[in-house]
């Protein structure tokens, strides 16, 4: 008598979309204020990749301190062995401005229809987005997370105001489908900036703590950020 599971049917079970995030800067240096945000998402959102994607050419800030070898090398560092932390290069290999939306319609084309693709703005970096380059069009490629420290008081500009009434979630875990939406993620507030790590290394002082291990010890043997650069 045949067998009845080897005659019944398997159905393959469908792959679940992915769940992509995307969070770039300058990383002039890298430092636990940029990991700690990323980990934070990742986590909440159960992302299955974060990608660190540093700029070459930044469009609306001046130009970088170290060149984009070193910046990539401190962002390979700090994120080594942390999943789901990964770098996206692509915006180094460009020889023009670093335009986010090229970056999304590229990553876009890359996935699947009904992967979720996430833009991480910080709140100052979301209240500017009508000087970006054709920003109206970035939440047809993505899901924009704006994230929110708690001792961040000001208001969006006019611009935004209607974008976000008609798009806004309140549950960032809630967003349906591949892009389109916006929510806002609550993040530990950490005191901590690029130029304030450029500023003690620039006068001698140790910033052991502010940045990974790894990277720290990436800037001390090649000389970065000091008096003499």
């Amino acid at each position: 008598m045949a067998d009845i599971r080897q005659s019944a049917a398997v159905t393959p079970s469908e792959p679940q979309p992915r769940r992509i995030g995307v969070l770039g800067g300058t990383f002039d240096p890298v430092h636990i204020g940029h990991l700690r945000s990323a980990l934070e998402v990742a986590g909440s959102l159960e992302l299955d990749e974060l990608r660190l994607t540093p700029s070459a050419r930044p469009p609306h800030r001046g130009t970088p301190q170290v060149s984009a070898v070193d910046r990539l090398a401190m962002v390979e560092c700090a994120v080594a062995g942390i999943a789901p932390l990964v770098v996206d290069a692509r915006e180094l290999q460009r020889d023009k401005p670093s335009y986010t939306i090229d970056t999304l319609e590229l990553m876009r084309a890359e996935l699947a229809a009904d992967d979720q693709l996430f833009l991480l703005l910080g709140w100052d970096a979301f209240c500017g987005l009508p000087t970006w380059h054709r920003w109206e069009e970035l939440l047809q490629h993505c899901h924009i997370l704006v994230l929110q420290r708690p001792d961040a008081d000001s208001e969006p500009p006019d611009a935004l105001r209607n974008l976000l009434a008609a798009r806004s979630v309140s549950d960032p875990l809630a967003l349906k489908g591949p892009s389109g939406q916006i929510a806002f993620v609550w993040q530990t507030p950490l005191a901590v900036s690029a130029t304030q790590i450029r500023q003690l290394l620039a006068s001698g002082k140790s910033v052991r703590f502010l940045v990974p291990d790894a990277v720290l010890a990436y800037i001390d043997a090649h000389g970065l950020y000091r008096a003499s650069n």
